[in-house]
């Protein structure tokens, strides 16, 4: 005759249920564990980043360089939009003029999202008359406002991606490309609930 289990038997037996909670038990708290040992360490960790400029997550505001104007308040009853903005000390010269039109450029490549930005000029110094008359025939978007250059940390020109509540989120330097700058403000946007 064929030997049959009892159900006594069948529990006495040793190790299988045991194995079984080890096995979860691994599932569930082996990646806990991980990734713990991961912070702890710092093994496995990418080096890289996702965007191009430099991070600015001090909370420092437009006002912190010395640009006056209200950047947490809606301009002209809109909402509160991201703002390229482009400070220089002086009278807004060759490096300033290029980060000028690469924001606007950048501005226009945003497509469908152009609502949700705008682009400004902060300077410190008089510009001239006919960069003046340049400015308003061919940005009719941009704002200009002035900089404090005693006040304004930076040399030379640069262009700062700042948020809807006036926030400097990312900076970057005159000769930078358009391309990665206009990545940056995209995935800022596509992340962003605000403006």
């Amino acid at each position: 005759m064929g030997s049959t289990l009892t159900l006594e038997q069948v529990a006495r037996r040793p190790g299988r249920g045991r194995w079984q909670l080890l096995g979860l038990l691994a599932v569930v708290i082996g990646p806990m564990l991980l990734a713990s040992a991961m912070y702890r360490w710092q093994f496995w960790v990418p080096q890289t980043r996702s965007y191009h400029g430099e991070l600015i997550a001090t909370g420092q505001t437009p006002a912190d360089l010395g640009v006056a104007g209200d950047w947490g308040d809606a301009v002209d009853d809109e909402q509160p939009r991201w703002q390229l903005l482009v400070t220089s000390a002086d009278d807004c010269r060759a490096d300033c003029r290029e980060l000028v039109y690469l924001a606007r450029q950048i501005h226009i490549g945003l497509n469908r999202e152009v609502a949700r930005a705008g682009h400004v000029l902060a300077h410190g110094a008089a510009l001239p008359a006919d960069y003046a008359a340049e400015l308003q025939t061919a940005y009719p978007q941009l704002r200009l406002l002035e900089l404090d250059g005693e006040r304004y940390p930076e040399e030379g020109a640069q262009l700062w991606i700042v948020d809807p509540h006036g926030n400097l989120v990312l900076r970057y330097p005159a000769g930078s490309n358009g391309k990665q700058i206009l990545e940056d403000l995209r995935y800022l946007l596509k992340i962003s609930q605000i403006g």
